[in-house]
């Protein structure tokens, strides 16, 4: 899977712009607050339907303006694909593939397969646990259609749920509406749990062998799922638990509450590890998503580092780097230091400089 270019139009802070990339690593450098992030982030809205950041259309459209247009051009297998995205500042956005409008966003998922990473994803394993349900859900989201309908259905009916428990009633209408939502959310419920427990059964075994090398055979890595209730029982306590839930007027048991725990040697990372083990171990989970993801789809995603490489140390810099080989790399970086410069595989560099980018072939 391959971006080729990708072509701005009041997005941010660009009015226009359009950059053709390297099938291989792309290096996109310049300082602080010039526009990096914003190329990256526009290719991630391109196969998710919204900003890596949680910004609204109306934050994203460049200052000013009513409408912002993104438009990419990507190559699944042999087979072009073109994804454009319409962007309103006081309506949904709209979407086309190939020129086809989509009813809904989320049809983009699996169009477009993509693994950003960011700084703020070496926190995941201490952050959180909405952190670390995001990562997996975003992830989920692109490889499985069915996943993602269940989990848009049972956050609906989760909405409709937590609102009906802030004006309790009693009365008939009352518990025959709340037996509604119930049921719609334990059955969409226990979907989203059995998917979210297959993936990281599957993350694991992946996360555990990136540790293992990682740390030279000394430490073991394991992942696991700890819903808040178990798929079978969900039902019986989400019913036992109504009068907590009506007195605190949210619902207290479901997949929105759910966590992974990471442990290492059988200690909990997040609660007793040191800053570079939790570092370490965020960032296994990373390259173990990139290789998962090729096994589900038999092809590669594509890698968004978005200024990571200033987080690592040089060790782990060339061990994230190394693993690289056959997935197309967008890299932003402040500068090009020695080890970027030297790098004999790195396809294309540009700066960007004054809402401008620049293809650099001479440094």
């Amino acid at each position: 899977m391959i971006v080729r270019s990708l072509e701005l139009n009041q997005y941010r802070n660009y009015e226009s712009v359009k950059v053709e990339f390297d099938p291989g690593t792309n290096v996109i450098f310049g300082d602080n607050a010039q526009g990096k992030t914003n190329l990256l982030e526009a290719i991630y809205e391109c196969a998710v339907a919204r900003s890596h950041r949680g910004s609204k259309d109306r934050d994203v459209i460049r200052f000013g303006e009513e409408e912002g247009h993104i438009r990419l051009v990507a190559e699944k297998g042999e087979r072009p694909v073109r994804i454009d995205l319409h962007l309103k500042k006081n309506k949904p956005k709209g979407a086309a593939v190939d020129g086809v409008p989509i009813r809904r966003v989320s049809e983009l998922f699996g169009v477009l397969h993509v693994v950003f990473f960011s700084p703020e994803d070496l926190k995941i394993v201490k952050s959180s646990p909405q952190e670390r349900r995001r990562f997996i859900d975003e992830e989920l989201c692109q490889l499985d259609r069915i996943y993602t309908s269940d989990l848009i259905s049972y956050n609906k009916a989760l909405l409709q749920r937590n609102d009906l428990l802030k004006f309790p009633k009693e009365d008939k209408e009352f518990s025959a509406l709340l037996d509604v939502w119930d049921e719609q959310l334990v059955r969409c419920g226990r979907a989203v749990m059995k998917a979210r427990e297959e993936f990281i059964k599957e993350l694991d075994v992946l996360a555990a062998a990136v540790h293992r090398e990682l740390t030279g055979g000394r430490e073991e890595l394991s992942l696991a799922y700890t819903p808040s209730v178990s798929p079978e029982s969900f039902e019986e306590k989400l019913f036992l638990g109504r009068d907590i839930d009506i007195r605190l007027g949210s619902s207290q048991l479901g997949p929105h509450r759910d966590d992974m725990e990471c442990m290492i040697n059988g200690v909990d990372v997040r609660r007793f590890g040191s800053q570079g083990q939790q570092r370490t171990a965020a960032l296994s989970l990373k390259m173990a998503e990139i290789e998962l993801v090729k096994q589900k789809i038999h092809d590669a995603p594509v890698l968004l580092l978005d200024d990571v490489l200033s987080e690592l140390d040089s060790d782990r810099q060339e061990r994230l780097l190394g693993s690289l080989s056959g997935v197309q790399t967008f890299l932003s970086c402040t500068g090009l230091d020695d080890f970027i410069a030297r790098a004999a595989d790195v396809g294309r560099k540009y700066r960007v400089e004054a809402n401008k980018v620049e293809e650099i072939t001479n440094e």
